[in-house]
């Protein structure tokens, strides 16, 4: 299954369950996360952000009742997925389904903040001192990982779902991202 493209004036303003790994991670990945953590991305219009921020901000009202911190949540989404190549509301989605929105959340297994990323990763790449609280790191993190397992899957959005889960070849947490990408976070 691959997203359509719209134009920029309708989408402007998108993993894992758990991102962890039984084997040492991958030298790839590790090296797209070094280089994740020292860029940023922005809107290149504003006129495209108003919109898609006015959009995405009623969808996520629910959730985050501070519009100041909802606005943020969707700039950084935003910023993040774009700068990744991914679209800002399949991260929104994955956000959904992995944290239900709460920066602070922790699993069972440890995985961290709204994309619920696995503290080792900050060791495998050489910045221990990051914070995956911080929705900035979290989302730079999260975004690169989930681009990594797109590319590899190539372009098979539930394949990659799965690798960023741990749970490959299953349909369920899939399932539960596109059906929040579907009825939630489609693009307009």
């Amino acid at each position: 299954m691959r997203l359509p493209f719209l134009t920029a004036a309708l989408l402007l303003a998108l993993l894992p369950h758990e991102v962890h790994s039984q084997d040492a991670p991958d030298p790839d990945l590790v090296a797209l996360l070094r280089i994740a953590a020292s860029e940023v991305d922005s809107f290149p219009d504003h006129f495209d952000a108003q919109v898609w921020l006015t959009d995405m901000s009623a969808r996520l009202a629910r959730q985050v009742k501070n519009p100041g911190e909802r606005i943020e949540i969707l700039q950084r989404v935003h910023r993040e997925a774009t700068r990744a190549g991914l679209p800002p509301e399949l991260v929104l989605a994955v956000i959904d389904v992995e944290s239900n929105f709460d920066r602070f959340a922790i699993s069972g297994a440890g995985a961290r903040g709204l994309m619920q990323i696995m503290p080792f990763w900050l060791n495998e790449i050489g910045r221990p001192d990051d914070n995956l609280m911080q929705i900035e790191t979290n989302l730079r993190f999260g975004c690169t990982i989930l681009k990594y397992y797109l590319d590899l899957e190539k372009g098979n959005i539930p394949r990659a779902l799965g690798r960023y889960n741990g749970s490959l070849g299953k349909r369920k947490y899939p399932n539960k991202v596109l059906d929040k990408l579907r009825l939630k976070w489609f693009r307009a």
